[in-house]
């Protein structure tokens, strides 16, 4: 993997940390971190010794707050240049309505075809454009102080893309709540947790070890097996439960490897079982 500026970036026991590595701005994402979040995601499709994938920020205030509105807002100075068709709060506009280029397309592993597990440890705010990611990851860890808003109203923009997103992970009222209060309130990990968003919350100083836990134990199974597993799912989402099901048919033999059953069924006739533990 190339070095990168905005990114920090480690492999681990068939584990890759990504890191988004801007703490002086709250890890806000600029066009590079873009670029760089978009090679991390291709390249990642690409290397076998990855087998999942933790994205977390750096610091212990802030996962990701989103876009960097300094480089991004529509390059407005005063109030006289805006002509009403010169930007969307996400970056210059053609002369119609009908191109725009959306963060959202370069962040997000699932838009970038990465089927590897990807699990989200927010160890802080995770707020507006930060959440382009958080509806593309496979699940979340939270620490207790962690916090999810989106400001976008507040500040006079659309909650579009971002919202759609995290329509698939909460329940529409409490994603309406938090797109139309916008910076006025902040969702708590234990709130989170309790409408399904955050599969875990942990206490300070917990996070990396509670994460490196369930990527590990991950990263143990068959990547055939895990892949097709993530694939199976997010097509179930978006399908009719008759349409998925009949899809899962080509799934199933796609991402059923001779070998690794093999070694499975092996395992069950000796005994061996895993050693589980309860959450």
């Amino acid at each position: 993997m190339p070095d990168y500026e905005t990114i920090l970036y480690e492999e681990l026991e068939g584990v890759a940390w990504v890191t988004l590595n801007r703490p002086e701005v709250h890890n806000a994402f600029n066009f590079l971190m873009q670029r760089e979040l978009k090679d991390v995601w291709r390249s990642l499709r690409r290397n076998d010794d990855v087998r999942c994938v933790v994205l977390t920020g750096a610091g212990d205030k802030a996962f990701c707050v989103g876009i960097d509105r300094s480089e991004v807002m529509g390059g407005w100075d005063t109030a006289e240049d805006v002509d009403g068709t010169s930007g969307t709060g996400t970056g210059p506009a053609s002369a119609t309505p009908w191109h725009m280029d959306d963060p959202g397309e370069n962040i997000g592993p699932k838009t970038n075809d990465l089927w590897k597990p990807v699990i989200a440890a927010i160890n802080g705010m995770a707020c507006g454009g930060a959440f382009y990611m958080l509806g593309e990851v496979d699940f979340i860890i939270a620490v207790e102080h962690a916090t999810f808003f989106d400001p976008h109203v507040t500040f006079g923009m659309t909650a579009c893309f971002e919202s759609i997103h995290m329509l698939q992970k909460m329940p529409f009222g409490e994603i309406m709540r938090v797109a139309l209060l916008g910076a006025s309130e902040r969702m708590s990990a234990q709130r989170a947790h309790q409408i399904g968003l955050v599969s875990e919350v942990v206490a300070p100083g917990r996070l990396h070890d509670a994460v490196a836990w369930a990527a590990t134990e991950i990263a143990k199974a068959p990547p055939v097996a895990i892949q097709g597993t993530v694939r199976a799912l997010w097509m179930g989402r978006e399908l009719s439960r008759l349409q998925a099901l009949d899809t899962g048919r080509v799934l199933i033999r796609l991402g059923s490897d001779p070998r690794s059953l093999f070694e499975g069924q092996q395992a069950f006739a000796s005994g061996k079982r895993v050693e589980a533990r309860t959450r």
